[in-house]
């Protein structure tokens, strides 16, 4: 038998509470879920997870509508532009006579971003491949690095972006600032 709309109201009142309450990060066993009317920690689990199940499901739906309305203009758009893409356009001089024809590049250019657009838009295109070698194309080197020689690669390239890079292995970023003090 299908639940009342007065039960269905219950439970989406409980569920809303509940997700405050752990948002706030009280626990499953806590006496203010017990309250709630639970049963047991693991009844307030289930019933938590019931609802971001539901919650999934609804934006999967909301997601489905938004890629079926993107589609849609991308379709209206590609119509208008199509023609003048694939079928050649009179080429005209200067006094209005017909010299030639060609295609327009720039609706070629509109078609393939709108083909791409919708490509991505529906996950069409195949993830990249990368891949990390070492020089000349060979395996990477991989190597542990000892604490001073790393301190020294992070001061190095840290303070790119001033004239007088700090220039300690031990120093932290606010005590450089507070010897930059001392000199000024």
């Amino acid at each position: 038998m299908a639940w009342s709309k007065l039960k269905l109201d219950e439970v989406a009142v409980r569920r809303t509470k509940l997700l405050k309450l752990r948002r706030e990060g009280v626990r499953y066993d806590d006496e203010r879920v017990e309250a709630l009317g639970y049963s047991s920690p693991n009844a307030a689990r289930r019933d938590l997870n019931r609802a971001l199940e539901a919650h999934r499901d609804e934006e999967r739906a909301e997601v489905s509508v938004y890629r079926q309305q993107e589609n849609e203009r991308l379709d209206a758009l590609l119509e208008a532009a199509w023609p003048c893409a694939t079928q050649p356009q009179p080429v005209f001089d200067k006094e209005g006579e017909v010299v030639g024809q060609q295609l327009d590049l720039r609706a070629v250019d509109t078609v393939i971003r709108l083909i791409d657009r919708r490509a991505k838009l529906n996950g069409l295109d195949m993830p990249v491949k990368t891949e990390v070698t070492g020089a000349d194309g060979g395996p990477l080197a991989m190597s542990t690095a000892d604490p001073d020689k790393l301190a020294a690669l992070i001061a190095a390239t840290s303070r790119l972006d001033t004239d007088t890079p700090a220039n300690t292995a031990t120093s932290t970023p606010d005590e450089d600032d507070d010897e930059d003090e001392e000199t000024s």
